[in-house]
Protein backbone atom coordinates (compact mmCIF):
# COMPACT_ATOMS: atom_id res chain seq x y z
CA UNK A 1 0.00 0.00 0.00
CA UNK A 2 1.39 3.34 -0.69
CA UNK A 3 0.27 6.26 1.74
CA UNK A 4 -1.29 9.36 0.50
CA UNK A 5 0.66 11.41 2.16
CA UNK A 6 3.30 10.19 -0.30
CA UNK A 7 1.77 11.51 -2.68
CA UNK A 8 0.54 14.94 -1.66
CA UNK A 9 3.78 17.00 -2.28
CA UNK A 10 3.34 15.89 -5.53
CA UNK A 11 -0.05 16.62 -6.00
CA UNK A 12 -0.26 20.41 -6.93
CA UNK A 13 2.25 19.75 -9.24
CA UNK A 14 0.99 16.59 -11.20
CA UNK A 15 -2.71 17.42 -10.58
CA UNK A 16 -4.97 14.58 -12.12
CA UNK A 17 -1.85 12.50 -12.76
CA UNK A 18 -1.16 12.17 -9.44
CA UNK A 19 -4.39 11.43 -8.79
CA UNK A 20 -4.41 8.44 -11.18
CA UNK A 21 -1.74 6.65 -9.65
CA UNK A 22 -3.08 7.49 -6.06
CA UNK A 23 -6.27 5.16 -7.67
CA UNK A 24 -4.59 2.88 -9.22
CA UNK A 25 -1.47 1.86 -6.50
CA UNK A 26 -3.08 3.02 -3.32
CA UNK A 27 -6.47 0.41 -3.83
CA UNK A 28 -5.33 -1.79 -5.86
CA UNK A 29 -5.24 -5.19 -4.02
CA UNK A 30 -4.44 -8.46 -4.94
CA UNK A 31 -7.97 -10.84 -5.83
CA UNK A 32 -8.56 -14.01 -7.04
CA UNK A 33 -8.37 -14.32 -10.49
CA UNK A 34 -7.21 -10.66 -10.73
CA UNK A 35 -7.21 -7.22 -9.31
CA UNK A 36 -9.53 -5.72 -6.88
CA UNK A 37 -9.58 -1.88 -7.05
CA UNK A 38 -11.32 0.14 -4.22
CA UNK A 39 -12.71 3.63 -4.64
CA UNK A 40 -10.63 6.87 -4.22
CA UNK A 41 -12.38 8.33 -0.68
CA UNK A 42 -11.99 11.76 -2.37
CA UNK A 43 -13.84 10.77 -4.79
CA UNK A 44 -16.69 8.99 -3.08
CA UNK A 45 -19.47 11.75 -0.89
CA UNK A 46 -20.15 8.54 1.55
CA UNK A 47 -23.46 9.75 3.45
CA UNK A 48 -27.87 9.09 2.82
CA UNK A 49 -28.76 12.13 0.70
CA UNK A 50 -32.12 13.38 -0.67
CA UNK A 51 -31.37 13.79 -4.70
CA UNK A 52 -32.87 12.86 -7.74
CA UNK A 53 -31.68 10.04 -10.33
CA UNK A 54 -29.40 13.11 -12.78
CA UNK A 55 -27.40 13.92 -9.31
CA UNK A 56 -27.21 10.18 -8.34
CA UNK A 57 -25.97 9.15 -11.68
CA UNK A 58 -23.46 12.11 -11.23
CA UNK A 59 -22.27 11.16 -7.65
CA UNK A 60 -22.00 7.43 -9.09
CA UNK A 61 -19.66 8.67 -11.83
CA UNK A 62 -17.28 10.09 -9.82
CA UNK A 63 -17.37 7.44 -6.96
CA UNK A 64 -16.38 5.07 -10.34
CA UNK A 65 -13.47 7.30 -10.89
CA UNK A 66 -14.91 9.18 -13.72
CA UNK A 67 -12.85 12.01 -14.28
CA UNK A 68 -13.52 13.55 -17.19
CA UNK A 69 -17.10 14.29 -18.68
CA UNK A 70 -17.50 16.37 -21.83
CA UNK A 71 -21.41 17.26 -22.62
CA UNK A 72 -23.56 20.18 -24.15
CA UNK A 73 -26.33 20.51 -21.68
CA UNK A 74 -30.14 19.04 -22.78
CA UNK A 75 -32.86 18.57 -20.69
CA UNK A 76 -33.89 16.62 -18.78
CA UNK A 77 -29.66 15.17 -18.29
CA UNK A 78 -28.98 18.87 -17.47
CA UNK A 79 -28.52 18.44 -13.86
CA UNK A 80 -26.29 15.72 -13.99
CA UNK A 81 -24.00 17.29 -15.65
CA UNK A 82 -24.33 20.13 -13.34
CA UNK A 83 -23.45 18.36 -10.30
CA UNK A 84 -20.55 16.54 -12.06
CA UNK A 85 -18.95 19.97 -12.81
CA UNK A 86 -19.63 20.80 -9.68
CA UNK A 87 -18.33 18.30 -7.59
CA UNK A 88 -15.08 18.43 -10.89
CA UNK A 89 -12.78 20.72 -9.16
CA UNK A 90 -12.71 19.01 -5.66
CA UNK A 91 -11.47 15.87 -7.24
CA UNK A 92 -8.90 16.52 -9.69
CA UNK A 93 -12.26 15.98 -12.57
CA UNK A 94 -12.97 17.81 -15.85
CA UNK A 95 -15.76 19.13 -17.36
CA UNK A 96 -15.94 20.58 -20.71
CA UNK A 97 -19.18 22.47 -22.31
CA UNK A 98 -18.23 21.36 -26.05
CA UNK A 99 -20.17 23.11 -28.64
CA UNK A 100 -22.90 20.20 -29.67
CA UNK A 101 -23.22 16.60 -28.99
CA UNK A 102 -20.62 15.63 -31.79
CA UNK A 103 -18.11 17.27 -30.16
CA UNK A 104 -18.66 16.06 -26.75
CA UNK A 105 -19.14 12.35 -27.71
CA UNK A 106 -15.10 13.10 -30.18
CA UNK A 107 -13.87 14.58 -26.30
CA UNK A 108 -14.73 11.09 -24.69
CA UNK A 109 -13.11 9.31 -27.10
CA UNK A 110 -9.28 10.99 -26.45
CA UNK A 111 -10.18 11.10 -22.96
CA UNK A 112 -10.33 8.12 -22.53
CA UNK A 113 -7.61 6.88 -24.87
CA UNK A 114 -5.03 8.89 -22.50
CA UNK A 115 -6.40 6.69 -19.44
CA UNK A 116 -8.87 8.69 -18.03
CA UNK A 117 -12.01 7.05 -17.03
CA UNK A 118 -14.61 9.20 -19.09
CA UNK A 119 -18.23 9.84 -19.89
CA UNK A 120 -20.85 11.84 -21.64
CA UNK A 121 -24.35 12.93 -20.39
CA UNK A 122 -27.45 13.92 -22.77
CA UNK A 123 -31.07 12.83 -24.33
CA UNK A 124 -33.23 12.43 -27.17
CA UNK A 125 -31.62 14.59 -29.84
CA UNK A 126 -28.59 14.68 -28.56
CA UNK A 127 -27.78 11.23 -28.40
CA UNK A 128 -29.21 10.95 -32.11
CA UNK A 129 -25.76 13.07 -32.75
CA UNK A 130 -23.75 10.37 -31.08
CA UNK A 131 -24.43 7.42 -32.82
CA UNK A 132 -21.77 7.76 -35.92
CA UNK A 133 -19.37 8.55 -32.73
CA UNK A 134 -20.55 5.53 -30.74
CA UNK A 135 -19.66 3.35 -33.66
CA UNK A 136 -16.11 4.55 -33.94
CA UNK A 137 -15.51 3.90 -30.10
CA UNK A 138 -16.81 -0.21 -30.33
CA UNK A 139 -14.41 -0.60 -33.51
CA UNK A 140 -11.56 0.84 -31.58
CA UNK A 141 -12.70 -0.73 -28.58
CA UNK A 142 -12.62 2.44 -25.96
CA UNK A 143 -14.17 2.05 -23.09
CA UNK A 144 -16.63 5.04 -22.03
CA UNK A 145 -19.90 5.13 -20.83
CA UNK A 146 -23.07 7.10 -21.73
CA UNK A 147 -26.19 8.21 -19.17
CA UNK A 148 -28.82 8.67 -21.41
CA UNK A 149 -31.56 10.29 -19.75
CA UNK A 150 -34.55 9.50 -22.20
CA UNK A 151 -37.41 11.66 -23.05
CA UNK A 152 -40.92 11.64 -25.37
CA UNK A 153 -39.56 11.85 -28.97
CA UNK A 154 -39.28 12.09 -31.81
CA UNK A 155 -37.17 15.38 -32.41
CA UNK A 156 -37.70 17.90 -29.76
CA UNK A 157 -41.01 16.26 -28.90
CA UNK A 158 -41.99 16.45 -24.88
CA UNK A 159 -37.88 18.16 -23.51
CA UNK A 160 -39.51 17.89 -19.81
CA UNK A 161 -41.45 14.67 -20.43
CA UNK A 162 -40.40 10.95 -19.89
CA UNK A 163 -40.63 8.61 -22.25
CA UNK A 164 -38.60 4.97 -23.13
CA UNK A 165 -38.09 5.17 -27.32
CA UNK A 166 -34.40 5.07 -26.91
CA UNK A 167 -34.26 1.53 -26.59
CA UNK A 168 -33.65 0.14 -30.15
CA UNK A 169 -31.22 3.11 -30.97
CA UNK A 170 -28.97 2.61 -28.00
CA UNK A 171 -28.57 -1.07 -29.57
CA UNK A 172 -28.95 -0.69 -32.92
CA UNK A 173 -28.33 2.92 -33.82
CA UNK A 174 -24.92 3.16 -35.40
CA UNK A 175 -24.37 0.88 -38.50
CA UNK A 176 -22.62 -2.15 -38.95
CA UNK A 177 -21.97 -4.88 -36.50
CA UNK A 178 -20.89 -4.26 -32.78
CA UNK A 179 -22.42 -4.89 -29.32
CA UNK A 180 -23.25 -2.67 -26.38
CA UNK A 181 -23.85 -2.75 -22.68
CA UNK A 182 -26.87 -1.05 -21.62
CA UNK A 183 -28.46 -0.56 -18.04
CA UNK A 184 -31.52 0.56 -17.09
CA UNK A 185 -32.57 1.75 -13.62
CA UNK A 186 -35.64 2.41 -11.86
CA UNK A 187 -34.54 4.34 -8.60
CA UNK A 188 -32.45 7.31 -7.65
CA UNK A 189 -29.90 4.98 -5.72
CA UNK A 190 -29.92 2.42 -9.01
CA UNK A 191 -28.96 5.44 -10.91
CA UNK A 192 -26.10 5.72 -8.49
CA UNK A 193 -25.65 2.08 -8.55
CA UNK A 194 -25.68 1.47 -11.94
CA UNK A 195 -23.32 4.36 -13.24
CA UNK A 196 -20.81 2.26 -10.57
CA UNK A 197 -21.43 -0.67 -12.95
CA UNK A 198 -21.26 0.79 -15.93
CA UNK A 199 -17.92 2.00 -15.79
CA UNK A 200 -16.85 -1.29 -14.16
CA UNK A 201 -18.33 -3.13 -17.60
CA UNK A 202 -16.64 -0.69 -20.03
CA UNK A 203 -13.48 -1.08 -18.55
CA UNK A 204 -13.46 -5.32 -18.00
CA UNK A 205 -15.09 -5.72 -21.85
CA UNK A 206 -13.48 -2.40 -23.55
CA UNK A 207 -17.09 -0.86 -24.74
CA UNK A 208 -19.51 1.76 -25.19
CA UNK A 209 -21.75 1.20 -22.20
CA UNK A 210 -25.35 3.06 -22.04
CA UNK A 211 -27.05 4.03 -18.63
CA UNK A 212 -30.68 4.16 -20.00
CA UNK A 213 -32.29 6.23 -17.49
CA UNK A 214 -35.43 8.04 -18.26
CA UNK A 215 -37.00 11.89 -17.22
CA UNK A 216 -39.52 10.22 -14.32
CA UNK A 217 -36.25 8.20 -12.68
CA UNK A 218 -33.87 11.50 -13.57
CA UNK A 219 -36.05 13.66 -11.98
CA UNK A 220 -37.25 11.66 -8.92
CA UNK A 221 -35.99 12.67 -5.74
CA UNK A 222 -35.59 9.52 -3.16
CA UNK A 223 -33.35 8.64 -0.49
CA UNK A 224 -29.85 7.62 -2.00
CA UNK A 225 -26.94 5.93 0.42
CA UNK A 226 -23.75 6.12 -0.66
CA UNK A 227 -21.16 4.11 0.69
CA UNK A 228 -17.60 4.23 2.42
CA UNK A 229 -15.18 4.28 -0.37
CA UNK A 230 -13.74 0.86 0.71
CA UNK A 231 -17.28 -0.68 -0.18
CA UNK A 232 -17.34 0.10 -3.34
CA UNK A 233 -15.67 -2.45 -6.29
CA UNK A 234 -14.13 -0.89 -9.54
CA UNK A 235 -12.47 -2.46 -12.40
CA UNK A 236 -9.23 -1.91 -12.94
CA UNK A 237 -8.37 -0.60 -16.62
CA UNK A 238 -6.46 -3.25 -18.18
CA UNK A 239 -3.19 -2.22 -18.59
CA UNK A 240 -0.28 -3.67 -20.98
CA UNK A 241 2.65 -4.49 -18.88
CA UNK A 242 5.39 -5.46 -21.59
CA UNK A 243 7.89 -3.79 -23.48
CA UNK A 244 6.89 -0.59 -25.30
CA UNK A 245 8.32 -1.95 -28.74
CA UNK A 246 6.59 -5.21 -28.59
CA UNK A 247 3.13 -3.72 -27.76
CA UNK A 248 0.25 -5.05 -30.06
CA UNK A 249 -2.80 -2.85 -29.70
CA UNK A 250 -5.59 -5.07 -31.28
CA UNK A 251 -3.89 -8.30 -29.58
CA UNK A 252 -6.45 -10.11 -27.15
CA UNK A 253 -6.06 -11.65 -23.82
CA UNK A 254 -7.73 -15.35 -23.71
CA UNK A 255 -11.35 -13.41 -22.89
CA UNK A 256 -11.03 -11.80 -26.37
CA UNK A 257 -10.43 -8.27 -24.89
CA UNK A 258 -7.27 -6.81 -25.10
CA UNK A 259 -5.15 -4.54 -23.06
CA UNK A 260 -4.89 -1.01 -23.16
CA UNK A 261 -1.89 1.74 -23.08
CA UNK A 262 -2.36 5.29 -22.59
CA UNK A 263 -1.84 7.54 -25.50
CA UNK A 264 1.08 9.69 -25.69
CA UNK A 265 3.48 7.73 -23.25
CA UNK A 266 5.68 6.33 -26.11
CA UNK A 267 3.79 3.59 -27.55
CA UNK A 268 2.95 2.45 -31.17
CA UNK A 269 -0.56 3.27 -31.63
CA UNK A 270 -2.12 3.53 -34.97
CA UNK A 271 -5.92 3.84 -34.38
CA UNK A 272 -8.21 4.10 -37.33
CA UNK A 273 -11.73 3.00 -37.54
CA UNK A 274 -11.14 0.84 -40.26
CA UNK A 275 -11.29 -2.78 -40.45
CA UNK A 276 -7.63 -3.62 -39.16
CA UNK A 277 -5.44 -5.99 -38.02
CA UNK A 278 -3.96 -6.31 -34.36
CA UNK A 279 -1.43 -3.51 -35.15
CA UNK A 280 -4.76 -1.35 -36.23
CA UNK A 281 -3.38 -1.42 -39.71
CA UNK A 282 -6.33 -1.67 -42.24
CA UNK A 283 -7.73 -4.75 -43.65
CA UNK A 284 -9.69 -5.20 -46.19
CA UNK A 285 -11.64 -7.97 -44.45
CA UNK A 286 -14.13 -7.88 -41.33
CA UNK A 287 -13.43 -11.27 -40.05
CA UNK A 288 -10.63 -10.78 -37.84
CA UNK A 289 -12.28 -7.47 -36.99
CA UNK A 290 -16.23 -7.50 -36.34
CA UNK A 291 -15.95 -10.67 -35.20
CA UNK A 292 -13.84 -10.38 -31.94
CA UNK A 293 -15.86 -7.36 -30.85
CA UNK A 294 -19.66 -9.29 -31.17
CA UNK A 295 -18.10 -11.98 -29.91
CA UNK A 296 -16.43 -10.50 -26.52
CA UNK A 297 -19.96 -9.89 -25.84
CA UNK A 298 -21.60 -12.88 -26.94
CA UNK A 299 -20.06 -15.25 -25.67
CA UNK A 300 -19.73 -13.21 -21.95
CA UNK A 301 -23.25 -12.93 -21.73
CA UNK A 302 -24.48 -14.89 -19.26
CA UNK A 303 -21.86 -12.77 -16.87
CA UNK A 304 -23.05 -9.82 -18.04
CA UNK A 305 -27.06 -10.06 -18.03
CA UNK A 306 -29.00 -8.88 -14.98
CA UNK A 307 -32.41 -9.24 -14.00
CA UNK A 308 -34.72 -9.17 -11.48
CA UNK A 309 -37.45 -11.78 -11.23
CA UNK A 310 -40.16 -12.18 -8.60
CA UNK A 311 -43.02 -14.28 -8.02
CA UNK A 312 -42.14 -16.41 -11.55
CA UNK A 313 -42.28 -20.36 -9.39
CA UNK A 314 -45.61 -20.44 -10.29
CA UNK A 315 -46.61 -17.65 -12.84
CA UNK A 316 -49.13 -18.07 -15.43
CA UNK A 317 -48.34 -14.86 -16.84
CA UNK A 318 -44.98 -13.17 -16.77
CA UNK A 319 -45.17 -9.28 -17.04
CA UNK A 320 -41.23 -8.06 -18.74
CA UNK A 321 -40.23 -4.57 -17.60
CA UNK A 322 -37.48 -2.10 -17.54
CA UNK A 323 -37.10 1.29 -15.75
CA UNK A 324 -39.54 3.83 -14.36
CA UNK A 325 -41.96 1.31 -15.53
CA UNK A 326 -41.38 -1.64 -13.64
CA UNK A 327 -42.11 0.51 -10.64
CA UNK A 328 -45.84 0.97 -12.39
CA UNK A 329 -46.12 -2.59 -12.99
CA UNK A 330 -45.66 -3.50 -9.28
CA UNK A 331 -48.84 -1.91 -8.60
CA UNK A 332 -50.84 -3.60 -11.50
CA UNK A 333 -49.00 -7.10 -10.17
CA UNK A 334 -50.30 -6.58 -6.62
CA UNK A 335 -54.12 -5.80 -8.04
CA UNK A 336 -53.64 -9.11 -9.97
CA UNK A 337 -52.24 -11.31 -6.93
CA UNK A 338 -55.37 -9.97 -4.94
CA UNK A 339 -57.63 -10.88 -7.83
CA UNK A 340 -55.70 -15.02 -7.73
CA UNK A 341 -54.40 -14.37 -10.50
CA UNK A 342 -50.72 -15.88 -10.90
CA UNK A 343 -48.65 -13.24 -12.17
CA UNK A 344 -44.81 -13.07 -11.78
CA UNK A 345 -42.51 -9.69 -12.74
CA UNK A 346 -38.69 -9.87 -15.06
CA UNK A 347 -37.47 -6.79 -14.87
CA UNK A 348 -34.26 -5.90 -17.19
CA UNK A 349 -31.65 -4.56 -15.33
CA UNK A 350 -29.39 -5.26 -18.33
CA UNK A 351 -31.46 -4.76 -21.78
CA UNK A 352 -28.20 -5.43 -24.02
CA UNK A 353 -27.58 -8.17 -24.28
CA UNK A 354 -30.92 -9.40 -24.12
CA UNK A 355 -31.74 -12.08 -21.92
CA UNK A 356 -32.81 -15.07 -24.66
CA UNK A 357 -32.00 -17.64 -22.85
CA UNK A 358 -34.36 -16.78 -19.94
CA UNK A 359 -37.97 -15.23 -21.81
CA UNK A 360 -37.21 -19.10 -23.70
CA UNK A 361 -37.10 -21.15 -20.78
CA UNK A 362 -40.09 -19.30 -19.61
CA UNK A 363 -41.84 -19.39 -22.21
CA UNK A 364 -42.04 -23.29 -22.52
CA UNK A 365 -44.39 -23.21 -18.90
CA UNK A 366 -46.17 -19.96 -19.12
CA UNK A 367 -49.65 -18.30 -20.76
CA UNK A 368 -48.01 -15.47 -22.13
CA UNK A 369 -45.98 -12.31 -21.31
CA UNK A 370 -47.07 -8.42 -20.85
CA UNK A 371 -44.95 -5.72 -21.84
CA UNK A 372 -45.23 -1.91 -20.90
CA UNK A 373 -43.67 0.42 -22.61
CA UNK A 374 -43.08 4.42 -22.81
CA UNK A 375 -43.17 3.49 -26.64
CA UNK A 376 -45.23 1.86 -29.38
CA UNK A 377 -43.09 -1.15 -29.13
CA UNK A 378 -39.38 -1.98 -28.89
CA UNK A 379 -38.31 -4.53 -26.23
CA UNK A 380 -41.72 -6.09 -26.87
CA UNK A 381 -40.71 -7.92 -30.01
CA UNK A 382 -37.50 -9.32 -28.51
CA UNK A 383 -39.36 -11.06 -25.99
CA UNK A 384 -41.97 -12.18 -29.01
CA UNK A 385 -38.53 -13.52 -30.93
CA UNK A 386 -37.74 -15.03 -27.57
CA UNK A 387 -40.95 -17.00 -26.94
CA UNK A 388 -40.58 -19.03 -30.75
CA UNK A 389 -44.38 -18.95 -30.22
CA UNK A 390 -45.14 -20.76 -27.42
CA UNK A 391 -46.65 -18.31 -25.24
CA UNK A 392 -49.24 -15.15 -25.81
CA UNK A 393 -47.14 -11.94 -26.46
CA UNK A 394 -49.08 -8.54 -25.25
CA UNK A 395 -47.85 -5.25 -25.60
CA UNK A 396 -49.21 -2.23 -23.26
CA UNK A 397 -47.90 0.94 -25.15
CA UNK A 398 -47.70 4.64 -23.90
CA UNK A 399 -46.67 7.53 -26.30
CA UNK A 400 -44.95 9.01 -23.98
CA UNK A 401 -45.05 12.22 -21.73
CA UNK A 402 -45.91 10.35 -18.13
CA UNK A 403 -46.22 6.86 -17.49
CA UNK A 404 -48.93 4.33 -17.81
CA UNK A 405 -52.05 3.55 -15.64
CA UNK A 406 -51.65 0.33 -13.58
CA UNK A 407 -55.26 -0.74 -14.62
CA UNK A 408 -54.13 -0.85 -18.17
CA UNK A 409 -51.59 -3.37 -17.36
CA UNK A 410 -54.09 -5.14 -14.96
CA UNK A 411 -56.17 -5.56 -18.06
CA UNK A 412 -53.45 -7.17 -20.24
CA UNK A 413 -52.68 -9.52 -17.69
CA UNK A 414 -56.46 -10.83 -17.47
CA UNK A 415 -56.52 -10.29 -21.89
CA UNK A 416 -53.65 -13.08 -21.63
CA UNK A 417 -55.68 -15.60 -18.61
CA UNK A 418 -58.87 -15.17 -20.93
CA UNK A 419 -57.40 -15.85 -24.25
CA UNK A 420 -58.35 -19.21 -25.71
CA UNK A 421 -56.22 -19.07 -28.69
CA UNK A 422 -52.53 -17.89 -29.19
CA UNK A 423 -51.82 -14.51 -30.68
CA UNK A 424 -50.27 -13.92 -33.96
CA UNK A 425 -47.06 -11.93 -33.13
CA UNK A 426 -47.38 -9.09 -31.00
CA UNK A 427 -51.04 -8.11 -29.95
CA UNK A 428 -51.37 -4.53 -28.72
CA UNK A 429 -53.49 -3.63 -25.79
CA UNK A 430 -56.00 -0.66 -26.58
CA UNK A 431 -55.07 1.52 -23.20
CA UNK A 432 -58.25 3.17 -21.55
CA UNK A 433 -56.99 6.41 -23.24
CA UNK A 434 -57.07 4.88 -26.61
CA UNK A 435 -60.17 3.73 -26.46
CA UNK A 436 -61.00 7.06 -25.11
CA UNK A 437 -59.89 9.02 -27.99
CA UNK A 438 -60.43 5.92 -30.73
CA UNK A 439 -63.09 4.39 -29.19
CA UNK A 440 -63.43 0.92 -28.29
CA UNK A 441 -62.37 -2.46 -28.60
CA UNK A 442 -59.11 -4.84 -27.69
Amino acid sequence: MIEKDQLTANHTKNGLANEILYEQKAFTKKREGGLSLKANPKDVRTGVFYIDGDVAAAEGALAAGCKFLGGYPITPSTEAAEAFARRAPQVGAMFIQMEDELGSIATVMGASLSGQKAMTITSGPGFSLMMETIGFGAMLEIPFVIINIQRSGPSTGLPTRTGQADMMQARWGSHGEYEVITLSPDSPQESFDFTIKAFNLAEKYRVPVMLMSDECVGHMTEKVEIPEADKIDLEPRRLYKGPKDKYIPFKPDKDLVPPMVKAGEGYKLYLSPLSHDQRGHPLLSQKSTTRRIVDKIRLNADDIIETKEDGLDDAEVVVVSYGITSRVAYRAIEQARKSGIKVGIFRLITVWPFPDKRITELAKRVKGFVVPEINYGQVVFEVERCVHGNANVVLVPHGGGWVHNPDDILGAIKKIIKAKKKYEGVFEYKTELEKLIFGSGA
